[in-house]
């Protein structure tokens, strides 16, 4: 099984046009086997983009096609707008990739998504996506990484995202699915979001969870772990030498005086049961002892 994704999603890229990373990363998932059954783009509705029709509107997309999914790829200024059209549109996932979101519309988004949409979820903004491997790809992961198998992953970064289904895929570990729920200070989708999914996941037999500094989503994450899973966890933070005050890579990943340092999250994902590692290496090594284990 899978979380989230899976080969019956049917996607709607938001933001489509002959040129630009929309297309690009569509067609790459589309090659993976996701089925990416239209696009939209107020401009170019009822023209076909690459074999993708194109509608106005997610509204007359999810009409004609069934999607169940979106894959947003717009400008900042237009990404809150994007998700909640998805929203209103009754897709169950959206995914949005898209960097330098303003943090107010991010909240409000969001805000408005857990008040008038419940059954919509949101990964993002400023995510990599989501892949199950050998079945469905959304974002700009990288396939050939991936391979199937008994582990899900969720991480805020994103390059060390990579990263470890690279190792882990090396290492003869597969995945169930990588969910990367992307770094921003308001992301859509939570470490507890994903961890009460994988712990549901008869598939699922281990999580690998990547944390960053910053924040305190880690520290809710191991609370969860040590109270409501039952499954071994890997957890490894980004940022273990990062100088207090200083924004590292993502806008959520700051410290500030004593609050959101690895030290604290590490501490906390250890007493809570979780196998903590030094690096993203050694995160893969323990995981692959965990897998073994497992019989």
């Amino acid at each position: 099984m899978s979380i989230f994704l899976d080969e019956t999603t049917r996607v709607v890229v938001q933001g489509l046009s002959p040129t630009g990373q929309g297309l690009y990363h569509a067609l790459r998932n589309r090659d993976y086997g996701t089925q990416v059954v239209a696009g939209t783009n107020p401009r170019r509705g009822g023209e076909t983009i690459e074999g993708i029709p194109v509608f106005a509107t997610v509204a007359e997309a999810v009409a004609e096609t069934g999607a169940t999914a979106s894959f947003i790829s717009v400008p900042p200024a237009a990404a809150a707008g994007a998700i909640l059209e998805a929203a209103e549109a009754g897709v169950a996932l959206v995914v949005c990739i898209t960097e330098f979101v303003p943090a107010k519309d991010e909240a409000r988004a969001f805000a408005r998504l857990r008040r008038d949409f419940p059954g919509t979820r949101l990964l993002g903004p400023n995510c990599p996506g989501l892949i199950s491997p050998g079945k469905a790809n959304i974002g700009i992961t990288a396939a050939d990484i991936a391979s199937p198998g008994p582990v899900g992953l969720v991480s805020r970064s994103g390059t060390v995202f990579y990263q470890a289904i690279y190792e882990l895929t090396q290492k003869g570990v597969g995945q169930t699915t990588g969910v990367g729920i992307g770094g921003d200070p308001v992301p859509g989708t939570t470490f507890i979001d994903c961890l009460a999914a994988f712990q549901a996941d008869d598939a699922t037999r281990a999580v690998l969870m990547i944390g960053e500094i910053g924040g305190a989503e880690e520290e809710r994450a191991a609370e969860f772990i040590a109270s409501e899973m039952d499954k071994p966890v890997v957890a490894y933070i980004v940022g273990v030498t990062a100088p207090p005050g200083r924004k590292m890579g993502h806008a959520g990943a700051i410290v500030s005086g004593s609050k959101g340092t690895a030290a604290a999250k590490m501490a906390a994902l250890e007493a809570a049961g979780a196998q903590v590692a030094r690096n993203p290496s050694e995160a893969a090594d323990l995981m692959a002892g965990v897998v073994a284990g497992l019989g």
